[in-house]
């Protein structure tokens, strides 16, 4: 395994916003509480941000309720909500290096990574729902009984948004950027491990021009400022990323409340099936970008790899020699791959499941240990003789652990690869077309990826199948969630309303 390169520290910006951001004021939490937010690189604290509360939830919804009731951001023309979406997306751009590290010393993402992919997707996001805001359209319905009838698309009303620590960037904007193109407000629970950058989202937000109320941030944790969120009667909407456990008690919360409307997009144990014809060099490339990117904390991470039995030796040595080679370390330095764990829970997490594979009688081909003795980081780590009934198959480990596994023919590959609880992603690795199609069709999962991996685009909806929950980010169907059809109805000549 490579060592780890000499940390970068020289990076590190002040960190300007630790408070909540309610009605467009950065302000303590009600009862003053502030945690600790940790830098994974070092297990050290980079600062502390306010800690909301239930009464902090309640401030935050008011002044959303009161936007959304009486504001102007609902009642603007789609065209001005756009231009002002795209104030705000030039200035992501302009500050895309301030906010690239803080996701680094926050999550552990890779700067480079960062500063190409995740900050840059963002203002992309927005781009591309202001750019929808002002073509919500309805339809004209040509109704029985001497009636005529339209449609009106309307804000469905105050959302909250539960963010994941993953990408805390990229799922922001993925839940509100088509809330704001619908005209919502909104409230903002940004994972307790990685508030930094929302909070400097909500700063743009405000230099951009979006009204006092529409956008708020309430930092804070799940059981306390979450389950506020998802139970509270003047929310209309929740829209939660994360883990199916927690989906499942957002969902109860929501209907104990108003039944407010839920969208979930949880978790996921994706397969890879990489059939005979592949090529070999890319097949191992992919499997290992499937599992390793982003540390393996990805939700649709492509952890089951399932390898037909003509080239599996092959694809077993090869996969474990570039296993080998991966560049483990600070997320600073341009020549790292893997950075660390988000935290030392998420990092004690991932060694148990590998002692417990372990323990089931899976054999570890490389990998396994901790890298270094300071911070999170974890060799990529690889299994072969691993059976279907393992734990490190069934659970969604969230690291960067692959569990390797042969087949002979399409329709044990078919079978095995549906038998999980999950439905979120699949990939197939084949230059047969009519046999990814064909697969494509049979694997129950919210989206298929063929020859590539993390695949994502902006026209592309991205949710899941089964216990990875429901509703879509992404494309236009994203935009539906935050809206709700009102039906109008009016007789016409010789109606008998008439």
């Amino acid at each position: 395994m490579e060592t780890k390169p000499t940390a970068i520290t020289n990076e590190i910006p002040e960190i300007k916003f630790t408070k909540l951001f309610i009605n467009g004021e950065f302000v303590d939490s009600v009862s003053g509480k502030t945690f600790e937010t940790i830098d994974p690189r070092t297990g050290e604290v980079i600062t502390r941000v306010a800690e909301g509360d239930k009464e902090d939830v309640d401030l935050a919804v008011k002044a959303a309720r009161e936007a959304f009731d009486h504001g102007k951001w609902p009642r603007m023309s789609g065209y001005e909500r756009g231009r002002i979406m795209m104030k705000f997306a030039d200035l992501i751009e302009e500050n895309v290096e301030e906010i690239a590290i803080l996701d680094t010393i926050n999550a552990g993402k890779i700067l480079a990574h960062g500063k190409m992919l995740d900050i840059p997707f963002a203002a992309k996001n927005l781009r591309y729902y202001a750019g929808a805001a002002d073509k919500i359209h309805g339809k004209t319905l040509k109704l029985s009984q001497e009636m005529q009838g339209y449609t009106l698309l309307e804000p469905i009303g105050v959302v909250g948004h539960i963010i994941p620590w993953n990408f805390p960037s990229a799922m922001f904007f993925h839940k509100c950027a088509p809330a704001l193109a619908a005209g919502c407000t909104m409230i903002v629970k940004p994972a307790e491990q990685t508030p930094l950058s929302a909070l400097y989202y909500a700063h743009l937000s405000k230099l951009a021009g979006i009204p006092d109320g529409v956008l708020n941030i309430v930092n804070g944790f799940g059981p306390t400022t979450g389950a506020a969120i998802c139970s509270h009667m003047d929310i209309d909407k929740v829209s939660f990323t994360g883990s199916t456990e927690v989906g499942r008690v957002v969902m109860q919360a929501a209907a104990t409340s108003n039944l407010k409307v839920v969208s979930l997009e949880l978790g996921g144990k994706s397969p890879l099936i990489i059939f005979d014809d592949a090529d070999l060099e890319k097949a191992v490339d992919l499997a290992l970008l499937g599992v390793l990117y982003n540390k393996g904390e990805i939700c649709v991470a492509g952890s089951r790899v399932y390898v037909q039995e003509g080239i599996y030796d092959a694809f077993v040595t090869k996969a474990a020699e570039k296993a080998k080679a991966w560049v483990v370390g600070d997320p600073f330095h341009p020549s790292t791959q893997q950075g660390p764990q988000v935290d030392k829970k998420q990092f004690n997490k991932i060694l148990s499941y590998i002692d417990q594979g372990i323990r089931e009688g899976a054999t570890l081909l490389t990998g396994g240990k901790q890298v270094g003795e300071k911070g999170f980081y974890i060799e990529p780590t690889i299994f072969t003789d691993v059976k279907e009934d393992m734990r490190i198959v069934k659970d969604e480990i969230f690291g960067p652990v692959m569990a390797l596994m042969k087949f002979k023919t399409v329709e044990e590959a078919i079978q095995k690869a549906n038998n999980t609880r999950y439905g979120l992603a699949a990939g197939i690795i084949t230059n047969d077309l009519n046999l990814a199609n064909t697969v494509s069709r049979s694997i129950r999962a919210g989206v298929i990826w063929i020859n590539c991996y993390f695949a994502f685009d902006f026209d592309c909806p991205f949710g899941g199948y089964k216990m990875s929950g429901f509703g879509k980010d992404l494309g236009m169907e994203a935009l539906e969630k935050y809206l709700q059809t009102k039906s109008v109805v009016t007789p016409i000549y010789n109606s008998p309303w008439l």
